[in-house]
């Protein structure tokens, strides 16, 4: 078994957990995973505790990724205490299917060597730089979140160990080809059908809204009706762009910065020599006269390149004629460099010369003499890199001058201001999750959302936004959260409350319709009378129609003959509509890449489904404890 689930951990399906672990890691920090306080359990599992920090991290990262992915749609959700208490259930039901599966590949004798866990950190895109591991990278990166090399070492090695025994239970999953042929006639299937749909407003005027209904929807409700915490701030900001519009530069002095640093715009003189390379060895006369008979050669007319062929003992070069391309001064050997650039003509040879590595024999082959770029050609450079010195230099001294009134003058902005000839702005009301974009900085929230500015109405410290801008907050109004009032929200109730019982009338007058159909009888008369009409759909496939969703969705649940191929559905709009199966078009003929696919798809299906039995088998068994306050 061992052996099995070894060979199954090293397929696509460990690759993909492991870049789980990634992501995990880009989301929430090393810190997230690795620290903990000695807490009060919100479970145990098998004797080993789950902390409420841990509880608490895993909720935050699953929650963050949900509004990232679906945006502030998804805080009216969380606004629902038993959505969250929900929510919360699942994330502790997946720590403690975790748990059980770090426990079992423990217990099945699962190990992670040293070579994997440093092969799985340096290919993590996290570390790497320009697509190789960097492991200064890897330091800092560790380093920011508080944590030793070994502390990492130790996280991934757990993941890793555990992920062995879920890739190998994903990976040992299949499908036959049966299962394949059947999946392809449903998901390849089309339907034809005739729907029509009913406006659900047109029933409004029937709809009465009672007090009570009212009352009963509010307190039904209440939670909805909770307002984020708001703040509206003044503030002062100070930015190195903004002060650049305030210094100058003269012509003087982009000229004198110029002459100052010629040699920053001048390029060094540039030498290709070739070369012949004596080695010492055993006998340096020996090598000297060596060279000096190659010296006495190449004076007498032989080809330099030849003999360098032939009698150089730098092989890499040697291959080129002796050719090592262009050199500038100080590149080289300082014996080598100094008799390179005291040859005065091309084509001109050296004297043996002797270095560290051996004699040499040198021949200039070219020469790219040194420029000098033009003061015209970067005058504007120059211009704007000393209107970014002195603004960045007066950015730093308005810096610390706010600073310095922020805390000496508390109650106000405007001295602040003042001093550094800026102006105070201010917010409307936000709340955290939907701050102006100016200030939507974590530093800024966290200052603006404390205790010492809303209740001490004082200014906040400097505040660095990025490294060329910072602010001086401080809170100017402040509404605390709380419920509204049904006053308040009455208006909004009354209209969801007709909207609602609007669609209860449509679709109670779509189901007369339907049972009259399925009968058999005639709904002419009643179509007739809200002026609706059927439409017809041809070759509705499962994905990818034009057709609304929950049509399609119902199309697919109908079939054909006696009544069955009538119903009617809500929409999302809130609208209803009835729907009529009238042909099933079956799926065309398998093609073996389609096949490939669905093989492929259905046995992952058929991988997390053996995975998620053996996690509820593991936690049959298991001795799960969890808080009474969960």
């Amino acid at each position: 078994m061992l052996e099995r689930i070894r060979e199954g951990s090293q397929g696509p399906w460990a690759m993909a957990i492991i870049a789980l672990i990634v992501l995990s890691f880009v989301f929430a920090g090393v810190g997230s995973y690795l620290t903990s306080s000695g807490s009060t359990a919100v479970a145990t599992v098998n004797g080993e505790e789950i902390s409420a920090q841990e509880l608490e991290r895993a909720y935050q990262s699953q929650r963050a990724q949900m509004e990232s992915q679906f945006g502030e749609s998804i805080a009216q959700l969380f606004s629902s205490e038993q959505y969250l208490s929900d929510f919360k259930r699942n994330v502790l039901d997946r720590l403690i299917a975790e748990k059980l599966i770090q426990q079992e590949a423990v217990a099945l004798g699962l190990r992670v060597s040293d070579e994997q866990i440093k092969e799985t950190i340096t290919q993590m895109p996290e570390f790497q730089f320009g697509g190789q591991f960097d492991n200064q990278r890897f330091q800092t990166i560790l380093r920011q979140n508080g944590f030793q090399v070994a502390d990492f070492r130790d996280y991934l090695r757990t993941q890793m160990t555990q992920n062995q025994l879920a890739a190998a239970l994903t990976n040992s999953a299949f499908a036959l080809e049966g299962e394949v042929e059947l999946a392809n006639t449903l998901q390849g299937q089309t339907r034809d059908a005739n729907y029509l749909v009913i406006d659900s407003a047109s029933f409004s005027e029937g709809v009465e809204v009672t007090e009570d209904d009212i009352n009963a929807y509010y307190n039904a409700n209440i939670a909805a009706f909770d307002t984020e915490e708001q703040v509206k701030l003044a503030y002062v900001m100070l930015s190195i762009d903004d002060l650049k519009s305030r210094v100058s530069v003269d012509d003087d002095e982009v000229r004198s910065y110029y002459e100052n640093n010629l040699a920053g715009y001048q390029t060094e003189e540039e030498r290709r020599v070739s070369h012949i390379l004596i080695e010492f060895g055993d006998d340096t006369e020996a090598a000297r006269a060596k060279a000096e008979a190659l010296l006495a050669e190449i004076k007498a007319g032989a080809d330099f390149a030849t003999l360098a062929e032939t009698s150089s003992e730098d092989t890499f070069s040697a291959e080129a004629g002796g050719d090592l391309d262009y050199i500038t001064q100080d590149a080289m050997d300082p014996a080598f460099d100094e008799a390179a650039f005291a040859i005065e003509n091309v084509g001109e040879v050296s004297d043996v010369v002797e270095s560290e590595f051996g004699f040499h024999i040198i021949k200039l082959t070219d020469i790219k003499p040194s420029t000098t770029t033009a003061f015209e050609d970067v005058k504007s450079d120059i211009r704007e890199s000393l209107l970014l010195d002195k603004a960045t230099e007066a950015y730093f001294e308005d810096q610390n001058l706010m600073a310095e009134i922020a805390f000496e003058v508390p109650d106000t902005l405007e001295d602040v201001a003042n001093a550094v000839d800026a102006t105070v702005q201010e917010t409307a009301l936000f709340s955290r999750n939907m701050a102006p974009t100016a200030l939507d900085h974590p530093a800024v929230l966290e200052a603006a959302f404390s205790s010492e500015l809303i209740e001490e109405g004082v200014n906040s410290d400097i505040i660095e936004i990025d490294d060329e801008t910072v602010v001086v907050v401080r809170v100017v109004e402040h509404e605390p959260q709380r419920t509204q009032s049904l006053e308040e929200v009455r208006e909004g109730i009354v209209a969801s409350l007709q909207d609602q019982k609007a669609q209860e009338a449509a679709q109670a007058w779509a189901r007369e319709r339907v049972n009259q159909l399925q009968k058999g009888e005639s709904i002419d008369d009643a179509l007739a009378e809200k002026s609706l009409n059927w439409e017809a759909a041809e070759g509705i496939a499962r994905s990818g129609s034009t057709v609304n969703r929950a049509i399609v969705d119902k199309v697919f649940t109908l079939a054909l003959g006696e009544g069955s191929q009538y119903d009617y559905v809500s929409l999302v709009s809130g609208d209803v509509a009835i729907v009529e199966l009238t042909h099933v078009n079956p799926a065309p003929a398998l093609e073996e890449s389609v096949a490939s696919t669905l093989k492929q798809r259905l046995s992952a299906m058929h991988g997390q489904r053996v995975y998620q039995q053996f996690v509820e088998g593991l936690r049959a068994d298991a001795d799960v404890t969890i808080s009474p306050s969960l």
